[in-house]
């Protein structure tokens, strides 16, 4: 279905959503909002995220791409969430990344206009479609990525028939990494093709300096930075080659954007595109530990905005309990869940809660305790989670909450399309 750009399309809510109470089955989300129901209202497992959380991420990260004088244009398969992709936007980002074509479709028929695609697309049918949307939509603007010859002509034969050209980057990658030229040699012949095309204009370079670190230590920093340094050599390689009008230098996940400031924060013929996409949910796991939020100066300042509510089911053995929430309901690539407090029920008053989640299996969690604490069947843990990008997947409706005490109000259902 169609919508107007924003997200926003008349929703029905279901049992068939988890965590949708009984009585608004059937109810639009706008009837449901209406009725300014309450987190207790909820059903167990239910995954939460905190509006205030969320628009101060925005807001910080807007503010430090500024700052740097960089384009962000975040990674919406982080939550394939149309309503906050709109919130990205309206905060100064320039285009939606995608990370292949059922999500290029999918933002294409949510009202999107300026995307762009992080891999490669070889898909000869989608090809087409994306020629005949680009000629049926002069405002559609896509950006696309080749780490080969074989893209280059793929992409050719594709769009045959098509009379708008769009933008190719370069993908740098390296030995060991994930898709990307492995040398810049390899990436010029890639970039000389491109720009002998009559259907592809070549744009720029992009890659993924993630590919190649997973932590902060000196080693791997030091492996990032080398990359991004061979990807401004490649930059420079290629320039006589470019066309007249704007042209992209790429870099930036979500973990290492600090060292794509500092590496290309100098470039000043082309512009800077970072594609951080977890930031607007940040976590309490993996992102937590990577980012430089909260240790370097002048960092945004991020802070988890999602976080499960689970209820007690089982207390089988001293020490031991079981939650209504797994592998269906929570992320466990990037670290387990992270027990942060608990509660008689949902919105009442909380208690921290020194426990330890020890394995999630497809519907359970199992929840180590000290010895006489007083955690009760019925009773409900909320869980700090790592990794939104595998938490979103598990849920189509999501509620967001204000934080206004401990039973806030629901003041949204956001819709996603995995």
């Amino acid at each position: 279905m169609m919508v107007n750009g924003n997200g926003a399309r008349p929703v029905e809510l279901s049992v068939l959503d988890k965590a949708v109470p009984a009585w608004a089955n059937g109810m639009t989300t706008a009837d449901f909002l209406a009725r300014e129901p309450r987190l207790a209202e909820l059903s167990t497992p239910v995954l939460v995220l905190d509006r205030a959380a969320m628009a101060g991420n925005v807001a910080e990260f807007a503010r430090w791409t500024a700052t740097h004088g960089f384009d962000l244009e975040p990674h919406g398969k982080t939550t394939m969430a149309p309503a906050l992709w709109q919130d990205q936007l309206d905060a100064g980002s320039t285009a939606i990344t995608v990370a292949n074509l059922p999500q290029l479709q999918v933002a294409v028929a949510t009202g999107f206009r300026n995307l762009h695609v992080a891999n490669a697309i070889a898909d000869a049918a989608g090809i087409r479609w994306l020629g005949e949307a680009l000629d049926a939509d002069p405002a559609l603007e896509v950006t696309l990525w080749a780490d080969g010859l074989g893209t280059v002509d793929v992409l050719e034969r594709g769009l045959a028939a098509a009379t708008r050209q769009p933008t190719v980057l370069v993908e740098l990658g390296g030995p060991g990494g994930r898709t990307g030229a492995r040398t810049v040699d390899e990436a010029f012949a890639i970039g000389e093709g491109i720009a002998a095309s009559p259907r592809l204009r070549l744009g720029g370079v992009t890659g993924y300096e993630g590919a190649f670190a997973h932590d902060t230590s000196s080693a791997a920093l030091g492996t990032v930075d080398d990359y991004l340094r061979t990807l401004k050599e490649l930059h420079a390689r290629l320039r006589p080659l470019y066309p007249e009008g704007r042209i992209v230098v790429s870099a930036g996940g979500s973990a290492y954007f600090d060292r794509v400031a500092a590496i290309l924060g100098d470039i000043d013929d082309a512009r800077v595109v970072i594609r951080s996409g977890a930031y607007i949910i940040h976590d309490d796991g993996f992102y937590r530990g990577i980012t430089p939020s909260g240790r370097e100066a002048g960092a945004p300042r991020l802070r988890s905005a999602m976080h499960v509510w689970a209820r007690v089911i089982s207390r089988p053995e001293p020490g031991l309990a079981l939650l209504d929430v797994g592998r269906r309901d929570v992320s466990f690539d990037e670290g387990l869940p992270e027990p942060q407090v608990a509660a008689a029920g949902l919105g009442e008053p909380a208690r921290p809660i020194d426990a330890e989640i020890s394995a999630v299996n497809d519907q359970h969690a199992f929840l180590r305790l000290p010895a006489g604490d007083p955690l009760a069947v019925g009773d409900v843990v909320r869980l700090g989670l790592s990794h939104p990008c595998t938490v979103f997947d598990k849920w189509r409706v999501i509620p967001v909450v204000a934080d206004d005490g401990a039973n806030p109000r629901v003041v949204d259902m956001i819709s996603t399309y995995f």
